[in-house]
């Protein structure tokens, strides 16, 4: 989800709410504590220099039961950085503590906003020998001690 779409989603719900990708919800007192834009500069495993970008969001679950984050108030939030930090309309990921701080992507289901499961990958794979997924073959009667199969 890019930084637009947010703010038009906002515009229309009466409510924030955040899923986590098992289906669990971030509790409803969270507080969105960063609005920011990240920047990573690298160069992959193939010698190419990367640079990406994303508007970054931290959710963070505070001992402030009573809180409540309001859709007027996110867009406030957004507008303000964008003002003070020249955001961009860039793709969101989302900051939220679990047994470790995770990242996610953000997407939206009409009702919530639901984090999404980021993976890592080569991003030079033609290039530095990782070899394309192969194919699993289900039938393991040939996969007999020394068939050469598995």
């Amino acid at each position: 989800m890019r930084l637009s779409e947010i703010k038009n989603i906002l515009e229309t719900v009466e409510g924030v709410t955040f899923r986590l990708p098992k289906g669990t919800y971030v509790l409803e007192h969270f507080h969105v504590t960063e609005v920011g834009v990240v920047t990573r500069n690298f160069i992959d495993c193939g010698g190419t220099v990367r640079k990406e970008t994303v508007a970054n969001f931290q959710l963070w679950d505070a001992n402030d039961y009573e809180h409540r984050l309001k859709p007027k108030k996110l867009r406030n939030i957004i507008a303000l950085s964008e003002k003070v930090l020249g955001m961009e309309d860039s793709e969101i990921e989302v900051e939220y503590q679990d047994t470790t701080i995770g990242k996610y992507g953000l997407d939206f289901d009409g009702k919530d906003f639901v984090l999404t499961v980021k993976n890592t990958a080569c991003l030079a794979s033609d290039s530095c020998g990782v070899l394309e997924k192969r194919e699993v073959v289900e039938d393991q009667s040939c996969c007999t001690p020394g068939g050469g199969c598995c």
